[in-house]
C-alpha cells in the first residue's frame, strides 16, 4: 500500500475511534398515579404546591467524558469490565405478611401505603411480632423506620398527625398544623419532620414532633435568605442531627416545564432551627438514605432526573436509577423497578447484583418505606 493509502486508512480509523460513544439503555418512566391524585387533591384544598414523588425505574448509568483527541494514532479499546451476574429472588411463599420481608442487601421493608383517594390497606411492620399489620381506616400510613410508630393522615382532620401504636389501634392526635408533602421520619424514628406553608405569605416553617412525649416546635424559615421555590420540604440528614432544605439557583431560568435549578441544600438544626451549614448538590435528596454512609455522596432528583452528585464540590458524577433510591453500604444502592414491581440492588457503576419480586399486594399504588435491619 502506497503512503497516501496508508495516511489515508489511517485518518478514517482516528474518525471512527473519535465518534464512538456509550449509548445509554433505554429509560422508562413510571410516574405513580397516587402521588398525582394526592397532589391534585391537596392543590384544590390548599393552593400549595406539592411534589408528586416520581419512582423512576430507569438503568443504573455511569457519566464517561468524550474521548481525548487522538495525537498518536489509534489505539486499541480497553475490554469492559465483566457484568456480573444477577442473582434473582422470588416474592415470598403464602401469607407474606406473616414475618419479616428482607430485601437484598439486608435491609427490610418497614411499611407500604397509598397516597390517593380511596386508600387502599396500608402495611406496617410490627418489629415486637416480628410480622406485618395492615390499616385502611387512614388516608395515609407513614411507618418509622425504627420502633413500633407510623405516622397517619386522615384528610378530613386537617392540621393533626397521629402517632398510630402499630402493634394496636391506639393513635395520639398532635395539632401540627396544616402541613404539605408527607411526615418525614429521622433516621432513628424519634422524631418527625413536617412542612408548615403559610398559605398567605408564602413562607415555610419547619414543624419537628417528638414521638415519645408528644411535644412539637415550629420555627419559621427565613425564606428571603434562604430561597427554595417550586416543590419544597425538609427532610433528615443521614445522621438525624440536621434537617434539610432544598435551595433554590436564583440566577437560573424557572420553568413549570422541569424541576426549578438549585445551588444546594441547607441544613438547619432540628433542636432550634438554626441553619447549620450548606452543601451545593444541585438537586433534591428525597430522605436520610439519599446521603450515602460516609457522607460522600448523595442522591438527588435533578432537572433531567435522578443523579449522583458528590456532597463536597456538587459535582455530578453519575445518574441514579431512582430519586428515592437509597445507599445501604457505600458500595451498594437499593432501588425500587416499578414497572417489574421488584427491589433491585446496584453496585456504584449501575450493574444490578440481585433482583427480588415484591408481593402483589405492594404494586405500583403502594409507596414503600425500607429501612436497615
Amino acid at each position: 500500500m502506497n503512503a497516501t493509502g496508508d495516511e489515508a486508512l489511517r485518518a478514517a480509523v482516528r474518525e471512527l475511534a473519535g465518534e464512538a460513544r456509550a449509548v445509554p439503555d433505554l429509560a422508562g418512566r413510571a410516574l405513580r398515579r397516587g402521588r398525582q391524585l394526592r397532589r391534585r387533591r391537596r392543590a384544590a384544598a390548599g393552593g400549595a404546591a406539592l411534589l408528586a414523588l416520581a419512582v423512576l425505574a430507569v438503568p443504573f448509568l455511569v457519566l464517561r467524558p468524550d474521548p481525548p483527541a487522538d495525537t498518536a494514532g489509534w489505539n486499541a479499546p480497553v475490554a469492559p469490565a465483566p457484568t456480573p451476574t444477577v442473582s434473582v429472588m422470588p416474592p415470598p411463599d403464602g401469607d407474606w405478611t406473616r414475618t419479616r420481608l428482607t430485601l437484598p442487601g439486608g435491609w427490610v421493608l418497614a411499611g407500604a401505603t397509598s397516597t390517593g383517594s380511596p386508600a387502599e390497606t396500608a402495611y406496617a411492620l410490627d418489629r415486637t411480632r416480628n410480622r406485618y399489620v395492615g390499616k385502611d381506616r387512614y388516608d395515609e400510613m407513614w411507618t418509622a423506620p425504627q420502633g413500633d410508630t407510623a405516622a397517619v393522615v386522615d384528610y378530613d382532620r386537617t392540621g393533626v398527625t397521629g402517632l398510630l401504636d402499630v402493634r394496636g389501634d391506639k393513635v395520639r392526635w398532635v395539632t401540627t398544623g396544616e402541613h404539605i408533602m408527607t411526615p418525614h421520619w429521622s433516621p432513628d424514628g424519634q422524631r418527625i419532620v413536617v412542612t408548615i406553608l403559610d398559605k398567605e405569605t408564602g413562607r415555610f416553617s419547619m414543624g419537628v414532633l417528638t414521638v415519645r412525649t408528644g411535644a412539637y416546635r415550629t420555627f419559621p424559615v427565613d425564606t428571603t435568605r434562604y430561597l427554595c421555590t417550586d416543590y419544597c420540604y425538609f427532610t433528615w440528614a443521614r445522621d438525624g442531627r440536621e434537617v434539610a432544605l432544598q435551595q433554590t439557583d436564583r440566577g437560573a431560568p424557572r420553568s413549570e416545564a422541569q424541576p426549578h435549578a438549585r445551588r444546594g441544600v441547607q441544613f438547619f438544626s432540628p433542636d432550634d432551627g438554626r441553619p447549620t451549614r450548606f452543601v451545593p448538590v444541585p438537586g433534591d435528596p428525597a430522605g436520610p438514605w439519599a446521603w450515602s454512609p460516609d457522607g460522600r455522596l448523595v442522591v438527588v432528583k435533578g432537572q433531567d432526573g435522578p443523579k449522583i452528585a458528590e456532597v463536597a464540590t456538587g459535582r455530578i458524577v453519575g445518574v441514579a436509577p431512582a430519586d428515592d433510591a437509597a445507599w445501604i453500604s457505600d458500595d451498594r444502592l437499593l432501588y425500587r423497578d416499578v414497572r417489574a414491581n421488584e427491589m433491585v440492588l446496584t453496585d456504584p457503576e449501575g450493574r444490578p447484583l440481585t433482583r427480588q419480586a415484591l408481593p402483589r399486594a405492594l404494586g405500583a399504588n403502594m409507596v414503600l418505606t425500607i429501612a436497615p435491619r
